[in-house]
């Protein structure tokens, strides 16, 4: 790990699973790990609020930003959890909590799922619970899928071109990127999820505000928030439409007053 232009903000390689993953680390506070969305990295965009109150980490996944590719292995959702959980271990961080983006909220919650030891909270934006039949609007994307010079691909195409090992990798990244294969969960599966869980999607997101609406049925201590007149790409467009709702859910008290419901009403003081 090596300095960079103060004592609260420092980044590194480590070795993880045959990678060689970047992170970085800003702020002070309790560990809180955010995962980017696919071709998202460390730095990409700052996240000024949440590095108040918290020692920020911020990972490159498996061929995205500064971490090369590993060429034989394949990019997936469980590959993805599985090396943040060993870079956590790398780091000696025993427990956190976490922010995903896209497929970035997918993988921390499958990281609460698979090791609910070292999970606090977890807030997710735009992430999907369920095959991508249910759970996408497909009427929101493209009529034939993108290819890697797109131009609807063309801003992460730049940026990873910006930061990567190799910039001439990006066609391959973007053909391993775009092969993943997520069916999301089980219903028994979400059901078992302990950590309290934020499910924050956009109302002209292509996941669809129905699935959200279900999958947070299915998780016993999830949230839900519809940020208004927002897409898919929020956190980098209009990030103070979002950024309030993810902090007040990860720094809120754990005791608080119960909600008002019909039979016992608001009370001042006593129900909210």
């Amino acid at each position: 790990m090596s300095a960079r232009n103060d004592v609260t903000k420092t980044h590194g390689y480590a070795p993880v699973n045959g990678l060689n993953m970047y992170y970085e680390i800003e702020g002070t506070g309790d560990p809180l790990i955010y995962v980017p969305p696919a071709f998202g990295f460390s730095g990409m965009i700052p996240m000024p609020e949440l590095v108040q109150g918290h020692s920020l980490i911020t990972v490159d996944l498996q061929g995205n930003g500064r971490t090369a590719d590993i060429p034989d292995r394949r990019i997936s959702i469980e590959h993805y959890a599985e090396d943040v959980v060993a870079l956590m271990r790398y780091l000696g961080i025993g427990k956190a909590d976490f922010f995903g983006d896209s497929y970035g909220g997918d993988t921390v919650v499958l990281i609460a799922l698979r090791h609910p030891e070292i999970v606090g909270r977890v807030a997710t934006y735009g992430a999907t619970f369920s095959p991508p039949q249910t759970a996408l609007n497909f009427d929101m994307l493209p009529a034939s899928p993108p290819s890697a010079d797109s131009t609807y691909i063309a801003y992460w195409k730049q940026k990873y071109q910006s930061v990567a090992p190799d910039p001439d990798y990006w066609p391959r990244i973007f053909e391993k990127v775009n092969s993943i294969h997520w069916n999301g969960f089980s219903n028994e599966e979400l059901a078992s999820i302990k950590a309290p869980l934020l499910i924050a999607v956009g109302d002209h997101d292509f996941v669809r505000l129905e699935h959200a609406v279900e999958s947070v049925r299915r998780i016993p201590h999830a949230e839900l928030a519809v940020i208004p007149d927002a897409s898919h790409f929020v956190l980098f467009s209009e990030q103070d439409r979002l950024m309030p709702v993810i902090k007040h859910f990860l720094e809120k008290p754990e005791r608080r007053l119960p909600l008002a419901i019909s039979g016992a009403g608001y009370q001042p003081g006593e129900t909210r």
